[in-house]
């Protein structure tokens, strides 16, 4: 049997990866002296809950060999093969972690980067299920795994500047500058990597602008795994933004309310804080 792993970079909570049938690893999320495991004893919900309530800023501690050692014990029991997919290594040292625990299971434990985190992340894990359940073998599944990662694109508008600012990604000046002049930048994931991809003022123009990024990146592959995704409490910024962008959904989607949509969680969330939507995407 082959089994699929993740880490909760990928916004998988524990309770819906076993309704996926795969296994999800979580990050440390720690508020001042309290420590949580992200999705398992700390919802996505309740971590922008104590992010909007808290003094402290939240910090996340990537998922050490240890940990990772331990879930390949688990899952290879019996001679069980395990394909583990990890948020970006440009963004954290959990895959690189991950690939030193895998050197004690060769041939059993197969590791891929990535490249991406959130809802990008998630897609890889969708995508590998339908490759397992079409009969790939483990080896031939990670090269097209490997392959189609490339593809994956995420574009995503930031309402406030404020924990980019806290997080030390940008200068409290440019943080004060942008949130006075109401911009709203939008931001992408590529190679691996989080950057500015363009700034907006006002969400109509934010908005805008997203679908624009959408059709200038080779437009979405409807074949593929796809979803939109938001922080905070309310999704009612990510409806707006699906009214906005009809354009790009109606030729191929009956029903708008039928796109899947997720809350980002701790790992993304602490560094764009509450309102940010965006959308992620295999490329054609």
């Amino acid at each position: 049997m082959i089994k699929i792993l993740t880490d909760s970079a990928s916004d998988i909570e524990e309770e819906e990866a076993q309704k996926m049938g795969i296994s999800m690893i979580p990050m440390e999320v720690r508020f001042g002296e309290q420590t949580y495991f992200d999705g398992v004893d700390l919802s996505h919900r309740q971590f922008f809950e104590k992010l909007v309530e808290s003094n402290d800023f939240p910090k996340t501690s990537q998922i050490n060999e240890y940990r990772w050692g331990e879930a390949f014990a688990k899952l290879t029991e019996g001679g069980d093969q395990v394909i583990a997919i990890t948020l970006s290594s440009k963004l954290s040292g959990t895959f690189a972690c991950a690939k030193t625990a895998a050197k004690r299971y060769p041939g059993q434990v197969f590791v891929v980067d990535s490249l991406s985190a959130t809802t990008g992340e998630r897609m890889l894990c969708e995508y590998a299920k339908r490759l397992l359940e079409s009969g790939r073998d483990a080896a031939s599944a990670v090269e097209a795994l490997n392959e189609s990662k490339t593809k994956i694109r995420i574009l995503a508008v930031v309402d406030t500047l404020k924990y980019l600012r806290k997080g030390g990604r940008i200068s409290g000046v440019a943080a004060l500058a942008g949130e006075m002049l109401s911009v709203k930048p939008v931001v992408s994931v590529v190679d691996g990597e989080v950057k500015l991809a363009g700034k907006a003022i006002g969400s109509r123009k934010s908005n805008n602008l997203l679908m624009q990024l959408v059709e200038k990146s080779g437009g979405i592959d409807f074949s593929m795994p796809y979803g939109l995704m938001y922080s905070g409490l309310s999704d009612v910024y990510l409806k707006k933004y699906l009214h906005d962008s009809e354009a790009l959904w109606k030729e191929h989607i009956d029903d708008p309310d039928a796109i899947p949509s997720y809350l980002i969680g701790s790992t993304i969330g602490a560094h764009i804080g509450p309102n940010a939507i965006g959308v992620a995407f295999f490329s054609n």
